[in-house]
């Protein structure tokens, strides 16, 4: 088993034709990013992205690549019509990046004991976290039967490693992304035999200077505290350098392999 992704594929973005591709969660943070930046790319022709509320950011972003849809992950319904408003003018996707999640909302908050735990907070973590972007896979499959090179990535977090928990705590959370990594990895040998050419990741983005994180970057070393800049190139070079043998697999920012 190969440790890092190494950037020095013939096959990387730069070099294959126009594309098509999808950020879901693109109303703020990571995702708003994973926008403009992929703009940045001549060679992404069309460019969907999803967003739960309406967000002024993104809305004002002129480029007539770029289409925004809204969409709530927990509907399965809403992923259905989306994607059936997609297939109304492609018949393919090269590349969806689900950035969607919740660690806490204002009225739910990581549980520190299992004296916090509740069922209704457990559900939601779940629905938002990992349910979503399983039923996203299964609305997308056919999208990604092409022939061209592909991939599927999913948002994910260390903390959902089992084998690098060694603190406890945030049960909903660490458990919905491991949830998460077990869908996607799934989906991955799926995908092999239905879209072969599809590469299907999971990715720890590094702690992230977002909403998500602001409440839980006092302990964090400056230089492990990324903008949301660093963070979306880093992960753009991590997809840029994957290669099929690395469907299935969970990635941190800097390419190298996770455990489960």
């Amino acid at each position: 088993m190969h440790k890092t992704v190494v950037n020095s594929s013939t096959d990387s973005v730069r070099d294959r034709p126009p594309m098509t591709a999808l950020v879901v969660g693109a109303g703020q943070g990571i995702g708003l990013e994973f926008v403009r930046q992929l703009l940045q790319d001549q060679r992404i022709d069309r460019l969907y992205a999803t967003y739960r509320r309406p967000p002024s950011d993104l809305l004002a972003i002129a480029d007539p690549r770029l289409r925004c849809l809204p969409m709530d992950i927990t509907n399965e319904g809403q992923i259905a019509n989306v994607v059936r408003d997609i297939q109304t003018e492609t018949t393919a996707l090269h590349w969806v990046i689900n950035c969607v999640g919740v660690l806490h909302d204002g009225t739910m908050q990581p549980e520190k004991s299992l004296r916090q735990l509740n069922s209704d907070q457990l559900l939601r973590y779940f629905q938002v976290n990992s349910i979503g972007a399983v039923l996203l896979a299964k609305h997308l499959q056919p999208l990604f039967k092409h022939r061209d090179r592909a991939i599927l990535a999913t948002i994910s977090a260390k903390v959902g490693s089992i084998g690098d928990n060694q603190l406890g705590g945030w049960y909903g959370y660490r458990a919905s992304k491991a949830a998460l990594n077990m869908f996607m990895r799934t989906v991955a040998i799926e995908y092999r035999r239905t879209c072969p050419r599809a590469i299907v990741v999971t990715l720890h983005p590094g702690t992230t200077d977002t909403q998500l994180s602001k409440p839980f970057q006092r302990n964090v070393p400056p230089e492990k505290l990324f903008s949301v800049d660093r963070t979306v190139q880093q992960l753009l070079t991590v997809l840029d350098g994957l290669q099929e043998r690395d469907s299935g697999e969970f990635f941190s920012w800097d390419g190298s392999q996770l455990p489960w």
